[in-house]
């Protein structure tokens, strides 16, 4: 059982719950995730089934797309509503401060990871510190915000709802903090919705309650998205039978035997059989069409 399926989280449950789940109704030992959700948060994630497990350092697409709702007006360990919240006496600010300082996180900017986050440190991770009472210095991570929208703002309560497209290694709950310490008045995250992650939406995805419904009536894998859909950025070759047979075996292809492989490539290329099989990833090198992944 291979290939991808796109759950859309629940709340109050960890992504590696979730994987536990899926592999307990698919029958299937091997299953990852692309891209951690925190245990509040809901929305897209994408599980990777079997061979497909493979795939996950090589997914062509790491950006992703967030709704968060966030909190004017307070403060917490954690930057969302999940830590100590403590209330800072602020007042709200207005919609149009709110518009204008917007602009100051789109683009390229420098964030500092927060203490809750799952990153290591000398191999612990920071939110274990961060359990025991420890913080420790971190350094500002380089990451871009493509997108950065403003919902709905109501300025009798101070919630406001954003919409945020970025790259990989974006913290919303941080971003909301920085947002609520340039406007003076502090902010933590309320709630956390992804809604694309590694090329799919919250279109592909499966409810946990509809994955349980179809896994009783033994139809389950029928609602595996094909390995190859998330890989269809890479360029793509079909092959020989001989030539996919050398391929299979662990032989590089020469490229110039291979016709129809798109000119320029440098990057990975999806392998198929003359049958229209996905057989695995190559890479163009040295003038043949090396092996990267069998799938």
């Amino acid at each position: 059982m291979n290939g991808i399926l796109c759950l859309d989280k629940p709340a109050d449950m960890t992504s590696f719950r979730c994987c536990a789940i899926l592999r307990r109704l698919l029958g299937e030992k091997k299953i990852g995730h692309a891209g951690t959700l925190d245990p509040g948060a809901t929305g897209v994630l994408p599980l990777l089934v079997g061979r497909g497990t493979k795939a996950l350092d090589r997914l062509p697409v790491h950006d992703k797309s967030y709704t968060a709702t966030l909190q004017f007006g307070a403060v917490s360990d954690t930057l969302d509503i999940w830590g100590e919240v403590r209330q800072t006496g602020a007042p709200y600010p207005t919609r149009a401060a709110v518009e204008a300082a917007l602009p100051t996180f789109r683009g390229a900017i420098q964030q500092v990871p927060p203490m809750t986050s799952a990153l290591k440190k000398d191999g612990v991770r920071l939110y274990d510190l961060a359990r025991q009472g420890i913080d420790i210095p971190r350094e500002p991570r380089a990451v871009t915000i493509y997108q950065l929208d403003c919902l709905a703002y109501d300025e009798a309560s101070g919630l406001l709802t954003l919409h945020c497209c970025c790259s990989k290694g974006t913290y919303i709950r941080t971003l909301c903090d920085d947002l609520g310490r340039l406007l003076g008045c502090g902010a933590v995250m309320t709630s956390l919705r992804r809604t694309m992650a590694a090329g799919f939406t919250l279109e592909d995805c499966l409810t946990l309650e509809q994955a349980e419904e179809l896994a009783a009536a033994g139809q389950l894998e029928t609602a595996l998205i094909p390995l190859e859909k998330a890989l269809s950025a890479y360029a793509c070759v079909t092959v020989t039978a001989p030539q996919a047979t050398r391929f299979c075996n662990g032989g590089a292809l020469a490229l110039e035997r291979l016709h129809n492989l798109p000119q320029p490539c440098t990057e990975f290329v999806r392998v198929y059989a003359p049958d229209g099989r996905f057989i695995g990833l190559g890479v163009p090198r040295e003038g043949e069409l090396k092996i990267n992944c069998l799938f």
